[in-house]
């Protein structure tokens, strides 16, 4: 073999390498798979952010309740931390949160005023509607099953 392909192939083993320590660096990062910080009105509407629901806690431990009013029941199960933090620099007096996953989820939601849980808000998809104070929000996204993890996107709209 000559010394340029032995090079060559060295430069490919590490950028596999590298590719793998990068993919494995991910999965050990933080379980809030994206924060966002807005104000009235914003751009782009929707906003949209994506995510894997689920975990191995109760919906009802988090929210601390079996059912909220008048959102819904406090269902599923969740990761111990929030999966994203939404922060409202201002008042929004409509402003509309909603799951779209190709499997049933379920959303919790804490922030300046309550708790509010949500199931089958549009088909088998989570949402919540409503006026929101100023202030910082947690959200959960979870699944039915214990440990199951499901691909979703979450879109955050002034759209009525």
């Amino acid at each position: 073999m000559s010394k340029i392909a032995f090079t060559t192939e060295i430069i490919v083993i590490l950028c596999i390498t590298a590719g793998f320590n990068s993919v494995a660096n991910a999965q050990t990062a933080s379980p809030i798979f994206g924060d966002m910080t807005i104000q009235h009105p914003f751009s782009p509407d929707p906003l949209t952010v994506r995510g894997m629901s689920g975990g191995s806690i109760p919906g009802s431990k988090i929210a601390g309740k079996a059912e909220t009013a008048p959102t819904g029941p406090c269902k599923g199960f969740v990761d111990e931390t929030p999966d994203h933090t939404l922060k409202l620099t201002s008042k929004f007096d409509y402003l509309k949160l909603v799951v779209q996953s190709p499997a049933d989820t379920t959303m919790i939601v804490k922030g300046p005023g309550g708790t509010w849980c949500n199931d089958d808000f549009d088909g088998k998809n989570p949402g919540i509607v409503g006026e929101w104070l100023p202030g910082t929000y947690q959200i959960w996204i979870g699944s039915y099953q214990e440990n199951e993890s499901l691909p979703y996107t979450l879109k955050i709209t002034e759209v009525k």
